[in-house]
């Protein structure tokens, strides 16, 4: 019951490092990371482009490029934490959280990793919920640690926090907001450690980096990347939990919800799921049984935004009629191209080089704007 093809590729020391300093540069997000990867080849011919491109852009001054010594610094101190910082195409990057366009382009990995190559089913939830929640959560946990697969979650109070302590022995993966230095929240940081002999724990941040607010939304797309499906138990309107079913349904996941009570409001959100669509669970033959065909089938690494060629020979005159339809309200890339009338691989160096230059912001469906 695993994953991935054998045979995965290993990263030279060299492109490591270099992979780490490019995304720990300014401006470098997953997506941007990919595209410049895929463009120039490697992370050290990427490096070297980095301040041009920026200038391009409308960079104001020279951006940080993140120094090889810091980036030796950050390698050592993972290996002395037993973190190791793991490519898309190596083993023990979760083989689906490979296949979304904004995949970690390293994800740091602690534990028994090899429960990262096996089929995980994500199961989030009220940090807030009632006790039928959390013994439904842990049952639930419990029958599909049995039936094989991996419960992964993100380590918060409530529905997290009771489907991992279900799983410890069977192995479970905790995705943490933060550094695994910096544990949120700190009182399960004993439960953090007991899952580490069967199971695993992955971040996308560096050791130190305390979690903000906006990281808990970032965190959720690995907990529904990673996954073949996503069991919602009690959520409310507004819910986090919501964040991450509707990022399931944007990456092709199956969406679970738990039926509740009416009169719940910790119940109302995942309520909704139901009526949307979500596939009702009541007890654990009821994901299993949807998510085998898919297990079934490969898992194939398809075209994505950032594997569209990039043009950066345009000249000013494009560039300039695609940043004037830019502005603070966001537009989709497609519009953006039909409107400027230009090929798809000069609109993608323009937003590319606007991005680097700290000018422009992504959202989700291929919307952009200005900052």
């Amino acid at each position: 019951m695993h994953d991935r093809s054998p045979s995965p590729a290993k990263l030279t020391d060299t492109e490591r490092l270099n992979r780490l300093r490019l995304i720990r540069s300014d401006n470098v997000g997953p997506r941007t990371f990919a595209s410049l990867l895929r463009h120039f080849g490697d992370a050290a011919h990427a490096l070297e482009r980095l301040p041009d491109l920026a200038r391009r852009g409308g960079a104001s001054g020279p951006g940080r490029i993140c120094s090889e010594a810091d980036a030796a610094a950050e390698l050592a101190a993972c290996r002395r934490f037993g973190i190791d910082l793991v490519a898309p195409e190596e083993a023990h990057y979760p083989a689906r959280l490979a296949t979304i366009d904004d995949a970690p382009p390293l994800l740091a990995v602690r534990g028994a990793r090899e429960v990262l190559m096996r089929p995980m089913i994500a199961i989030v939830g009220s940090r807030n919920a009632s006790g039928a929640g959390l013994k439904f959560a842990g049952t639930l946990a419990r029958d599909l640690g049995d039936a094989g697969f991996v419960v992964i979650s993100g380590l918060a109070r409530g529905i997290d926090q009771a489907a991992h302590r279900a799983t410890v022995a069977s192995g479970t993966v905790a995705v943490l907001a933060g550094g695994h230095d910096r544990i949120y929240p700190p009182e399960h940081e004993d439960l953090l450690a007991a899952l580490l002999e069967h199971g695993a724990a992955i971040s996308e941040m560096p050791l130190g980096h305390v979690p903000r607010a906006r990281d808990f939304p970032r965190r959720n797309r690995l907990i529904s990347g990673a996954s073949l499906g996503v069991v919602i138990v009690e959520a409310a309107h507004r819910s986090g939990s919501l964040i991450t079913a509707r990022m399931a349904a944007e990456q092709g996941r199956e969406v679970f919800a738990v039926p509740g009570s009416p009169i719940d409001p910790r119940a109302a959100g995942a309520n909704d799921l139901i009526k949307q669509g979500a596939t009702l669970v009541t007890e654990a033959a009821d994901v299993v049984s949807a998510v085998t065909p898919i297990m079934e089938r490969p898992v194939m690494l398809g075209a994505r935004e950032d594997d569209e060629p990039l043009d950066f020979a345009t000249d000013s005159g494009n560039r300039e009629r695609i940043i004037d339809l830019l502005g603070p309200s966001p537009i989709s890339i497609d519009d953006l191209i039909r409107m400027a009338d230009v090929s798809p691989a000069v609109v993608r160096a323009v937003l590319l080089e606007l991005e680097l230059a700290g000018r422009l912001e992504r959202h989700g469906g291929g919307l952009v704007s200005m900052i």
